[in-house]
């Protein structure tokens, strides 16, 4: 046996320099064909689990920097009257944000790692990064809008400008959003009207509904009541509101009443302010708003109507008297 793997093997080390892998096998076994053939059969698929291995650590390390990124900004620092009534939300978009970011990372890591596996294996990368290097500039100068759309909806996610549920102004459209992309917003007006808004023509977002909103609730009264009676009496009503268990978790701070807003042509206005939580603004003025009528009321304080003074003047013209004739171009 040894007699015939002395016959199998050469003198001469067949491996090119810095092949290891070569030298190594060619220092155990002495046998030309293995050594030769070792790189291809050992080191090419150790190199390639290698590199897997490697991007799959990378990628480890990578989501658990934005899974702790998504942890902190799930915390939040509204009052804790409404803190639970945005948690769901807030814990929502988070998520959201880290499994965007988490896509990005995974496409780059695969892609980088698999340029350098077909390296490994001999294939020649140069044109395949040319080739992409041409298709970025393609995509750039014949796509540019949808490349901004894109760039626009990544920023929506991580900036967590609206979400699902927010009322939002985005100029022309306004309304519910129904469903965010990275390619455009959906939203859904009063009228149940649906619009479908690319991100990158979104120039200014107005949000209605983020952490926390605040009910306006303009109130009219006659220039005869005595206004310091009426603004105690809005306070009075107003922090009932906000004592009301009902409420609670609604109205985040107790409400303010800001004093006289307008001398109107038919009355004073009186403006009471009530910050609540995300999209509670509405519910918390209609209820305020009906607990001052029924109080104002009770306490005999006039909320005026429009008032117009409407002059009739008298025709005294003579009835019977014919009408004048019409002058015509015959007369001389």
């Amino acid at each position: 046996m040894l007699s015939l793997l002395l016959t199998a093997t050469d003198a001469v080390n067949p491996c090119a320099d810095g092949e290891q892998v070569c030298d190594l096998t060619w220092d155990v076994t002495g046998n030309r064909r293995l050594a030769e053939w070792s790189d291809v059969l050992i080191g090419k698929p150790l190199a390639v689990i290698g590199l897997v291995l490697l991007g799959l650590v990378i990628r480890w390390l990578l989501h658990r920097v934005v899974d702790r990124i998504a942890s902190r900004a799930e915390k939040g620092v509204l009052p804790e009257r409404v803190e639970t009534s945005v948690a769901a939300r807030r814990k929502q978009r988070a998520a959201t944000m880290a499994g965007l970011l988490k896509s990005i990372i995974t496409f780059v890591v695969a892609a980088v790692i698999g340029t350098m596996v077909l390296s490994e294996l001999g294939v020649d990368i140069a044109p395949i990064i040319a080739s992409a290097g041409i298709i970025g500039i393609a995509l750039g100068f014949g796509a540019q809008s949808l490349v901004k759309d894109f760039l626009a909806g990544i920023f929506v996610f991580i900036e967590d400008q609206y979400g699902v549920g927010d009322v939002v102004d985005v100029g022309e459209a306004n309304g519910t959003v129904e469903a965010v992309t990275l390619r455009m917003t959906r939203l859904r007006d009063i009228n149940g009207t649906v619009w479908y808004v690319p991100n990158g023509e979104i120039l200014r977002v107005g949000n209605k509904s983020q952490n926390w909103s605040r009910a306006v609730v303009d109130v009219g009264v006659g220039y005869g009541e005595d206004l310091a009676r009426v603004q105690r009496v809005l306070r009075e009503v107003a922090h009932d509101l906000w004592e009301d268990e009902e409420f609670n978790g609604l109205i985040i701070e107790e409400p303010e009443v800001t004093g006289v807003e307008m001398l109107a042509a038919d009355s004073v206005t009186i403006r009471v302010m009530v910050k609540t939580a995300p999209l509670e603004q509405w519910a918390v003025a209609r209820a305020l708003r009906q607990r001052i009528k029924a109080r104002f009321d009770h306490e005999g304080i006039e909320i005026p109507f429009a008032q117009r003074v409407v002059w009739h003047r008298e025709d005294r013209r003579d009835h019977d008297a014919p009408p004048p004739k019409a002058a015509t171009g015959d007369e001389g």
